[in-house]
């Protein structure tokens, strides 16, 4: 037999034995140029060459059946290219030597490619297209410094023989591959003797696709780890924490020993302990558990995350609606072959047996408040900046807490801005950070949400909490979606804030103002951003319309009608290109929600009757305002519309104009101010075409005959915004009640939401934002900023006449009955409101004397 046939029969041979033990997992798109090309015999003119980093016959085997099974361009059937041949259709990058088996240089040129390269210089009309490939064996990041390497999972050290046989034999069903884009050998040659004159053509591709083939390993295993033990060593060993152990032995009078004892504490406090089997332990249980609890999970635009993590150090950026939060996104990373993110946990979530599972899947704990200990900020600090500079990715939720509400939280910028300062300390990657929207159908922490939203103490985490949370897995929760948005990089926002060229030199360095600037542009741009990303499910809509009737109740097939024309307002005019609507129509959003039991039908000869179930109004209050933002401008045009019968299109537009900046600060909306009257004339025409309102030559928009079925609609549609108005007014009529210079900031914040509770129990408004007092304070902040309002020297609120002209507005958009029962509400006698204030004065005090004893 010739030594050709031995050798095909030997790789046939090896490939089924692979066959058996190894199943891999293919990463990403395919490349175009593969697909194209496989339809058809390899053209002389440009043939296709698989580049593998580090010279292993079973990678090669492993890319061969996968190129193959997928009608690929084999890889290692002979590369024919003008009258020259290679045997195999693939090139090591570190080659091996046949003439020296036992120690192949790592580190010569690769033949294959001199020789390629030589072929392509005789035939100018050639072209090779060179696919890198990336071929891993598990997928555990290295340990560096650990006493014992980890042998049985790709690290970054290259496998020898039988490090490789034990790879195959335990990793051959979790073994990860990936095709990345073609490059043009030619272009390659051609812009390495231009702009690389002095090296080799071979020098430069080889460092350029070796550098290549480097950073998309570390996208799926991260950089190399160091072990938690000399994670530490080498942080108590830093200057600045060392500086801290000082003045920490200073301010207390205690020795050095004991200061260094107690950072030690904080670090052994806060630092993760990553760990592979952890992770892989815990992909196995949540797969199960999804199936378990979730009729699925939907992910949009991932892409964009594996496309930046090449260059970038990548921050998630998720809203946080439920402790799954942590769960759920490091497990869809996970599964899409990139490395789990470190996560910024609260220390509520440190509790027995959990938080040691939490610190394995890459969590790391922080304290809600760092106020008055210098030494835990340093100690924080500085490992927030270790992880930044091996360019680990990182999550941390922008909101600090989980919403009570379904609305985002204004944005808690403390890990943002450390996370700023780090970078500034010295700079690897740049920084991006990914606004991620995540959206339930059903909450496993509903009734406990219902609870705080009816002004409940919030419930400290606990295992019997979790135990309990346990015994709801059976129940049906829907589906989950994870949404990718639009990305924000912080290099922009320093630059607009011109603050791209500073430095900080040392972890206690003060922020200047432009880099604070760029902290509080970059986390209203983040939240922003998520809403952009909203998914409309069938609950989140079904909320918004059932809500906004009388008695959470609609005729079926005006239902069903409600439906179809909010899901074609969506189409016709997307909040944003990444908005994602469900495809469901009207009557199968009704039975989505029948069989979630949110809903209920109530069966009538004159037509059944679509309700919310029983004690199910509060709870799905959550999932309306996780998409209000959609809605609200629509909203607010048919308020104005419905209530006025007819408005000029110029008076509609000022009124907008004046209400947009509070439902833009309360809601995180998209648009820029002088960007709303065209906003405002697109929404027009979408209603107009709906036939909800209709337009005249002179610019009059009108309401629909009363009564009428169109009519109907569009007074369902305005209901969303009014909730908001409603608590705007009941501030103004607070501040204009007690008049000019006769009352503080704080004191209308506190009586807002005083009286947005009481108004909730006396008038049973299903509304959790009357309990929001962050809702109030941002409404208040935003006066401040548009000038209605300002301070005097006693920190009392001042006005003009300008200021009870916005007030005015809201006769534009409530009814009389409402603006009489809020005036009514918010009156108080000088010795009511004292009452009042000494009341929450002594509640408050109660409250910070409970969390001391804590």
């Amino acid at each position: 037999m010739s030594q050709r046939g031995f050798g095909q029969m030997y790789r046939q041979l090896s490939s089924k034995l692979l066959d058996l033990v190894v199943t891999p997992h293919v990463l990403g798109e395919v490349p175009a140029e593969l697909t194209t090309t496989a339809d058809s015999e390899q053209t002389p003119q440009k043939v296709v060459c698989y580049v593998l980093q580090n010279y292993s016959r079973s990678n090669a085997l492993v890319v061969d059946g996968e190129t193959r099974r997928l009608k690929l361009p084999p890889a290692l059937d002979s590369l024919n290219i003008a009258a020259h041949k290679e045997k195999a259709s693939i090139l090591f990058l570190q080659h091996h030597n046949e003439n020296n088996l036992l120690n192949p240089p790592l580190h010569a040129f690769p033949p294959r490619l001199l020789r390629l390269i030589e072929v392509l210089e005789k035939h100018p009309e050639t072209d090779i297209e060179l696919i890198p490939v990336t071929v891993l064996w598990g997928r555990s990041p290295d340990k560096e410094d650990s006493l014992l390497k980890l042998l049985f999972t790709d690290t970054w050290a290259t496998p020898g023989t039988v490090k490789q046989l034990v790879n195959i034999g335990l990793h051959g069903r979790q073994s990860y591959l990936e095709f990345h884009q073609g490059q043009s050998l030619r272009q390659l040659v051609d812009y390495a003797k231009t702009t690389h004159p002095n090296l080799s053509p071979a020098t430069y591709i080889a460092n350029t696709l070796n550098d290549f083939l480097d950073n998309e390993r570390e996208v799926v295993l991260g950089p190399d780890l160091s072990d938690r033990r000399n994670v530490m060593h080498s942080l108590i060993k830093s200057h600045d924490v060392q500086d801290a152990i000082r003045r920490e032995s200073i301010r207390s009078k205690i020795s050095m020993i004991e200061s260094e004892r107690r950072a030690i504490g904080y670090l052994n406090e806060i630092v993760s302990d990553y760990s592979h089997s952890a992770v892989r332990f815990a992909d196995m249980a949540l797969t199960r558990l999804w199936t378990q609890l979730y009729d699925g999970v939907e992910v949009h635009n991932f892409s964009t995350v594996r496309e930046l993590a090449k260059d970038y150090e990548i921050i998630y950026t998720p809203c946080h609606r439920s402790h799954i939060d942590y769960l759920l996104l490091s497990y869809v990373i996970y599964k899409r072959g990139m490395m789990v993110p470190y996560i910024a946990a609260g220390d509520n979530l440190n509790m027995p047996f959990v938080g040691q599972l939490l610190r394995g899947g890459g969590a790391f704990f922080i304290r809600r408040t760092f106020r008055g200990n210098g030494l835990y900020t340093t100690v924080f600090k500085e490992y927030l900046y270790s992880i930044l500079s091996r360019n680990t990715p990182l999550e941390y939720f922008i909101e600090g807490g989980r919403s009570r509400t379904g609305r985002l939280l204004p944005p808690k910028t403390g890990m943002l801005a450390m996370t700023v300062h780090g970078h500034l300390r010295g700079r690897a990657k740049p920084i991006v950070f990914v606004p991620t929207y995540v959206g339930y159908e059903r909450l496993m922490e509903g009734s406990t949400y219902v609870g705080e939203m009816n002004g409940k103490p919030k419930e400290s985490e606990s295992i019997i909490g979790i135990l309990k949370t346990l015994r709801k897995i059976e129940r049906i929760f829907g589906k989950v979606h994870v949404n990718f948005g639009e990305p924000v990089f912080l290099d922009d926002m320093l630059k607009q804030h011109n603050a791209e060229q500073i430095k900080i030199e040392s972890n206690d360095a003060p922020v200047p103002e432009a880099v604070s600037a760029a902290v509080n542009s970059s986390a209203n741009a983040i939240l922003e951003n998520i809403n952009r990303a909203v998914v409309i499910n069938p609950v989140s809509l079904l909320s918004l319309i059932l809500l906004a009737t009388p008695k959470h109740t609609l005729d079926e097939e005006i239902c069903i009608k409600q439906l179809d024309t909010y899901r074609n307002l969506l189409t016709a005019l997307p909040y944003d290109e990444r908005t994602q609507v469900t495809p469901l129509l009207g009557k199968e959003i009704i039975a989505y929600g029948l069989k979630l039991k949110l809903i209920k039908r109530v069966q009538h000869v004159l037509g059944d009757i679509i309700a919310i179930e029983d004690n199910q109004a509060i709870l799905l209050t959550y999932f309306r305002n996780n998409i209000l933002h959609a809605f609200v401008l629509p909203s607010l045009v048919a308020a104005l519309v419905e209530h006025n019968g007819k408005i000029s299109k110029a008076d509609l537009i000022n009124v907008i104009r004046t209400l947009y900046p509070f439902l833009k600060a309360e809601l995180f909306l998209k648009w820029k101010d002088g960007e709303i009257k065209a906003q405002v004339e697109e929404y027009v025409n979408a209603l107009a075409q709906a036939n909800l309102i209709f337009v005249d030559d002179a610019d009059l928009i009108y309401s629909p005959t009363p009564n009428s079925e169109d009519h109907n609609q569009l007074k369902v549609l305005a209901v969303p915004v009014r909730q908001s108005l409603e608590r705007y007014y009941m501030t103004l009529a607070l501040i204009t009640q007690r008049g000019s210079g006769n009352i503080s900031i704080r004191q209308v914040e506190e009586l807002s939401h005083l009286v947005g509770q009481r108004l909730s129990v006396l008038y049973e408004f299903n509304s959790p934002e009357f309990f929001d007092k962050a809702l109030f304070q941002s409404f208040v902040k935003v006066l401040t900023e548009q000038g209605y309002i300002k301070t005097n020297e006693d920190n009392a609120i001042v006005f003009d006449a300008q200021f009870r002209n916005v007030a005015q507005y809201a006769n534009l958009v409530l009814d009389d009955v409402t603006l009489q029962m809020l005036q009514h509400i918010t009156s108080f006698t000088d010795d009511e409101l004292k009452e009042a204030l000494d009341a929450l004065a002594a509640q408050q005090a109660k409250k910070r004397l409970k969390r001391k004893k804590k």
